[in-house]
């Protein structure tokens, strides 16, 4: 795999730059579970290609967000219960945690 080959990435001297943490987290567990078999690029292209063009208006990587989703779900990885589950989590730590402050979950 090459960046490149990766439609709406910017580059900068041939490394990926990010608008925030979180984007770079989810680039880099997108690439981590591809390089431990979890799904081809194949597969990533096409899950991240049916929710960009599936109607939502999203933030680039917010779309990176929900194809993943929907694709470890889809490989029996975790469950869609899982996930909101998780999410449920983090908003719920979020909200205790004081402003400034890591958020731990």
């Amino acid at each position: 795999m090459r960046l490149t080959d990766l439609p709406g990435i910017t580059l900068q001297d041939d490394e990926p730059v990010f608008a925030e943490p979180w984007e770079a987290q989810a680039f880099a567990l997108i690439v981590h579970l591809h390089e431990r078999g979890a799904f081809t690029w194949a597969e990533w292209a096409d899950a991240l290609s049916s929710e960009i063009h599936g109607g939502q208006t999203l933030a680039y990587y917010q779309h990176w967000l929900k194809a993943l989703e929907t694709l470890v779900a889809a490989k029996g990885l975790t469950s869609a219960s899982a996930l909101t589950a998780r999410k449920q989590d983090w908003l719920d730590a979020a909200a205790r945690t004081p402003h400034g402050q890591p958020i731990t979950l």
